[in-house]
């Protein structure tokens, strides 16, 4: 028999207090679409009336399969929970379920809130006996439950079971500055449960301020916590919460958790997990951590020669999953320490069938060694890597060849007397056997420089003759420079990653003592192996 366990995900609220993270109404559409669709039991729309965004977004509410939530406060002291304009904005909301925070410290009702500690009592009960009263289902988080609890058993307890016996459906148990080690959620939430309230009753949430969030929730479910909230990608505030892209692969794949319980996520959604993942930092334009469990882009990456060679006979000899069961990809990287079962199974991801004796194998691992010794690497630059074999393969077309290019920067005062920067690339190709030379400026639509490396890029696509359309929807996505070596003889290396409208997402590399240089060459890697994909 399995039990359920609930998966509350607070992305929409929690996570919109991470720094430099504002979702707009439509964007908030969107990613609830991505989170009904993996099957999460209840989603957390944000706080209505907080807000002009949260607002416009519970006033055009999505339909969802899970529980769209609205969040808020316990009423204030000094009137009831009928007359508190705050608590009536998120009763406005219309939504079936209601989530209200309210304080468990004695410390923080005293000196936050400034009143007795009865009151705060009376507050949360009268709050959640409101909500109740309206048919809705009411859930109380219990902030700063883990301190309040430690500091006096006694308080924290009265507060959680006045908002159990107003009827509540569930008490949430809030580690809200993260400090609470896992073996102290465990005995806490056994203790609650203990208590009195039963743990299909209780959740649990957790902040990741000592990197235990995940832990922390995983202690509260093996003490008897049978809701577990979070957010994806570990979004939130500070350091962030527990994070779900973690979290629910590790409930559904890891024993005991696998045969225990039965969550809303199934197995075949659970394989779309990496590119709901990815699709949230495509939404808030940001790089994605590639060292993240289970769905970055090194979680299965093999860069060992020993490993690689012990993965080509078995995988499960160094992956705990399948990579495949949450929507990632097996990767063997090309680096100084590869060997050559790093090299074949590389060729052969690529579809590049070699030979186990090819000479070829030994003169491409020359070659890689001896340009990483340069500041080259191969380990994040796949695309550049199979370009490289392929050359060395005679496997590579030339489809164009750069003859010259030239890049002027130019500073001056505008008419409204402010200095502005500007860009001018001109750029000489070869293509079919003809000459064409192409010029582009940095300036975009704005009337804002955009710099040397995006005017030789404009540059270089103008003029392709027939690869023009082919590279059309090509796009540079993100743009990293890295000086590997010091002093005078400095060395930039420059990887660029790039994606098209197929969604194929590709990283090269370049390196020169000058940047321009090393952007150039990645830049051209780029375009070949778009060029060698499409045509």
């Amino acid at each position: 028999m399995t039990e359920r366990l609930y998966i509350y995900d607070t992305t929409l609220r929690d996570g919109q207090q991470t720094q430099g993270v504002q979702f707009s109404t439509p964007e908030k559409h969107r990613i609830a679409s991505m989170l009904d669709e993996l099957g999460v039991d209840y989603i957390e729309g944000g706080w209505p009336g907080a807000n002009p965004t949260d607002s416009d977004f519970f006033n055009e509410a999505p339909k969802t399969r899970a529980r769209f939530t609205a969040f808020g406060m316990t009423k204030r002291a000094g009137r009831s929970a009928e007359n508190d304009d705050v608590l009536a904005e998120v009763m406005n909301a219309g939504t079936k379920h209601v989530c209200l925070v309210g304080k468990t410290h004695d410390f923080h009702v005293e000196t936050a809130l400034g009143i007795g500690l009865e009151e705060n009592v009376e507050n949360i009960r009268a709050s959640i006996a409101y909500v109740v009263a309206q048919g809705r289902e009411a859930l109380f988080d219990a902030e700063h439950f883990f301190d309040g609890y430690k500091a006096n058993p006694a308080y924290a307890l009265t507060c959680l079971k006045a908002a159990h016996d107003a009827g509540a459906r569930w008490g949430v148990l809030c580690d809200t500055n993260g400090g609470t080690l896992p073996h102290e959620v465990y005995q806490i939430t056994k203790a609650v449960i203990d208590a009195g309230i039963a743990g299909d009753r209780i959740g649990i949430h957790t902040h990741n301020d000592t990197e235990n969030a995940v832990a922390c929730s995983l202690a509260a479910i093996d003490a008897g916590a049978r809701q577990v909230q979070g957010t994806l990608n570990g979004l939130g505030e500070r350091c962030g919460n527990a994070n779900l892209t973690t979290l629910i692969p590790t409930l559904l794949l890891k024993e005991p958790y696998a045969s225990q319980f039965e969550t809303g996520v199934s197995l075949e959604t659970l394989a779309r997990l990496t590119t709901v993942s990815r699709k949230l930092d495509d939404i808030l334009n940001r790089v994605p951590m590639r060292q993240a469990a289970y769905v970055g882009a090194s979680a299965f990456a093999h860069k060992a020669g020993l490993h690689a060679s012990a993965i080509l006979k078995d995988p499960s000899t160094y992956e705990h999953i399948v990579p495949e069961s949450v929507g990632n990809a097996r990767i063997i990287p090309m680096s100084n320490q590869a060997g050559q079962s790093n090299l074949r199974k590389r060729l052969e991801d690529a579809g590049i069938k070699v030979k186990k004796d090819d000479p070829a194998l030994g003169l491409i691992l020359d070659q890689i060694k001896a340009r990483e010794a340069e500041g080259y690497t191969y380990d994040s630059a796949q695309a550049s890597f199979e370009l490289l074999a392929r050359r060395a393969l005679g496997q590579m077309p030339e489809f164009f060849e750069v003859k010259r290019y030239r890049v002027s920067i130019e500073r001056r005062k505008n008419k409204y007397n402010q200095t502005v920067s500007l860009s001018e690339a001109v750029v000489v190709l070869k293509v079919d056997g003809e000459k064409r030379l192409s010029v582009s400026e940095s300036m975009d639509e704005t009337g804002s420089d955009r710099g040397p490396v995006n005017a030789l890029a404009k540059a270089l696509a103008k003029d392709l003759g027939r690869y023009g359309e082919v590279i059309a929807d090509m796009r540079l996505v993100d743009f990293k420079v890295r000086i590997t070596q010091g002093g005078t003889e400095a060395v930039t290396r420059v990887i660029i990653d790039s994606e098209d409208a197929e969604g194929r997402r590709w990283s090269t590399v370049g390196v020169s003592a000058n940047i321009v240089d090393a952007s150039f060459d990645a830049l051209l890697d780029a375009i070949n192996w778009k060029l060698l994909q499409s045509t």
